[in-house]
């Protein structure tokens, strides 16, 4: 019986980039609209990426790779 591949979550790909050292950059939640009701400083702060590392990162890895 020949072994099924995984596939990648294509959905989490779309929203995420992998750093070169291995760090996971995506966007913030909660700054795409209603922005008017926010303080400047909060704003300002959604506007960087966010960034995962540690074990969510690697359980993050393995659904965009796909592989066991």
């Amino acid at each position: 019986m020949p072994t099924v591949k995984k596939k990648s979550h294509k959905g989490l790909k779309k929203r995420i980039r992998v750093s070169a050292r291995g760090k996971i950059k995506f966007k913030h939640p909660n700054s795409g609209h209603l922005m008017s009701g926010k303080s400047g400083r909060r704003k300002r702060k959604l506007r960087k990426p966010a960034v995962l590392v540690g074990k969510v990162r690697d359980a993050i890895l393995l659904a965009v790779n796909g592989v066991a």
